[in-house]
């Protein structure tokens, strides 16, 4: 066992008001010598408020390894991380050192005391996110392991699920002919492994990790939530945190994890208030943060698959079969990338074509060749961080001008770059390889040596899930004075029209980039997402 002092950086001092507000919200118990006022694994565990003695915070033992302290706190300070706020179980156990009295308070209390007392909301907040992120690198990072094939896609997934979704975790990344097996009871057919809390998960997904963590939706008798917001891109977060802070009982789902399209943009330059930029991944960041600190419950991966209507609720079915019921839907489930039609794309999917261009994706190219395929910004800021980071890039552009979908400052700063080369009026016609990509020919330059095929092409909506809403031909949903056809008993009993961003269905409203007309920037996507809930407010109020 390591020993560890008391860490004053991650623990604030209260004020004398501060913490009379804080213990009041608490419920008293005494503590024994050894005993765990929560243990790793619990899946609803309570903040731990100390008043006298002390509290030490430890990794538990797991197969490999004795356990170790990670830190001890003492009187007027509060044990939890930020696994209470967005419902993940316990991966680290709390015991008194010896006698002593604390004060639970219970997530639904916290939630309460955090969406009527701002000052302390602020207080708790930083605490619990600064705590999150010291334990990044320390011997917490053990109970979340990963280990599969830097190539997989499948390993790709659970990492970048378990970045999104913001997880303490490991990850061990194998290359061919790796020994990492040997001398464990595991094969190559078992790969990816998750470990959590030192057990293993064979043929690991983002599902599967985030059942156990606690992660998925979970509901309780008879419960009617007042918004279910489908989709968490810029869109969804917006209109969640307006949702959960003007009071609505909020659920965020997504079938990946909270960011969208926008969480894979490695730089956003004309994002207001970002005049040196700020790259997708810590603005969704940041979002869903203050998602967490309005009390948004937010669960991901959950993919609905129906929408529906059951006497006065609306029932949103998730892809496990749980139903989520609501009195309001906010749909943002956003669009799918699409893929190039050339033989061979499914097989490199696996290994070597990205519809992102994050830190992650990039790891996996360390600076060699690569080709972006697209004309818009996401492609130009693609082949431009690929460059910084190495990486001679080969951006193809199906149409004759640059600027015709892409921004001028990026078409200046493409032709300016000499590690960039771009194609114009050109196609990749084919991939080739063994069992990750190796070359991408393209129409006008032949065969190109390539480990990365970065593919910025559009996407379609993601609107098969709710095909009883209305739609235009090319699938994107249609709202307020848009909506072609309605039923007029529907409406008639109402007594109005579809409301701004409502649907043809009563009570049912869509935002950002699933809805037809929308404009297709983060910034007008975060608007459409907070206005759509002003019109939330009036259905509900009828």
């Amino acid at each position: 066992m390591t020993d560890a002092p008391i860490d004053p950086t991650l623990s604030p001092t209260l004020t004398d008001a501060q913490w009379a507000r804080l213990t009041a919200a608490g419920t008293p118990h005494e503590v024994a010598e050894g005993e765990y006022v929560f243990r790793s694994g619990e899946r609803d565990y309570d903040l731990i408020v100390i008043e006298e003695g002390e509290i030490e915070i430890v990794r538990d033992a797991l197969r490999w390894v004795t356990e170790a302290v990670i830190t001890r706190m003492g009187p007027r300070t509060f044990a939890g991380e930020l696994g209470l706020l967005n419902g993940q179980g316990a991966f680290l156990s709390a015991r008194a050192t010896g006698p002593g009295r604390v004060r639970r308070i219970s997530r639904t209390e916290l939630r309460r005391l955090m969406n009527e007392d701002d000052e302390l909301s602020d207080v708790i907040l930083h605490a619990l996110w600064a705590r999150r992120e010291s334990l990044r690198n320390g011997p917490a990072a053990m109970t979340l392991k990963f280990v599969g094939y830097s190539s997989s896609s499948d390993f790709l997934a659970l990492r970048r699920f378990a970045e999104r979704v913001d997880l303490v975790h490991a990850a061990v990344a194998l290359t061919p002919g790796d020994d990492y097996l040997m001398g464990h009871d595991f094969s190559e057919a078992d790969l990816p492994l998750a470990f959590i809390q030192g057990e293993p998960v064979p043929h690991a997904t983002p599902g599967v990790v985030a059942e156990r963590l606690g992660l998925s939706y979970q509901s309780t008798a008879d419960e009617v939530v007042d918004l279910v917001v489908v989709g968490g891109g810029p869109a969804g977060l917006a209109a969640a945190i307006y949702g959960a802070s003007e009071g609505l009982d909020t659920v965020l789902l997504d079938a990946v994890a909270p960011g969208g399209q926008a969480a894979a943009t490695s730089r956003i330059e004309n994002f207001l208030g970002f005049p040196f930029g700020v790259s997708g991944g810590d603005l969704i960041g940041q979002a869903t943060l203050q998602a967490l600190k309005f009390g948004v419950r937010v669960y991901a991966p959950c993919e609905a698959v129906d929408l529906g209507a059951v006497d006065d609720a609306l029932e949103v079915t998730l892809a496990d079969g749980r139903v989520v019921r609501t009195r309001s839907v906010v749909v943002t489930s956003g669009a799918a990338y699409r893929r190039l039609s050339i033989d061979r794309w499914s097989d490199f999917e696996r290994a070597g074509i990205y519809y992102a261009a994050t830190p992650l994706e990039v790891r996996q190219v360390t600076g060699a060749p690569a080709v972006v395929v697209g004309g818009a910004n996401s492609a130009g800021q693609a082949a431009l961080y690929l460059a910084a980071h190495g990486s001679p890039v080969h951006l193809v552009v199906r149409g004759t001008d640059l600027g015709a979908r892409m921004s001028s400052y990026l078409v200046d700063r493409l032709v300016e770059e000499p590690r960039i080369q771009i194609h114009r009026e050109s196609h990749v016609v084919a991939l080739d390889g063994d069992t990750s990509l190796q070359s991408v020919t393209i129409d006008t330059a032949g065969r190109l040596d390539a480990r990365g095929l970065f593919c910025f092409i559009g996407a379609d909506p993601a609107t098969s899930w709710v095909p009883g809403l209305d739609r235009d031909h090319d699938g994107f949903i249609r709202t307020g004075t848009d909506v072609a056809v309605q039923s007029l008993q529907r409406w008639q009993h109402l007594g109005r029209e579809p409301l701004p961003f409502e649907t043809s269905t009563p009570r049912v409203f869509a935002a950002g980039d699933v809805r037809r007309g929308s404009m297709k920037r983060v910034a007008a996507a975060v608007g459409e997402g907070s206005s759509a809930v002003a019109s939330v407010h009036r259905a509900l109020a009828g």
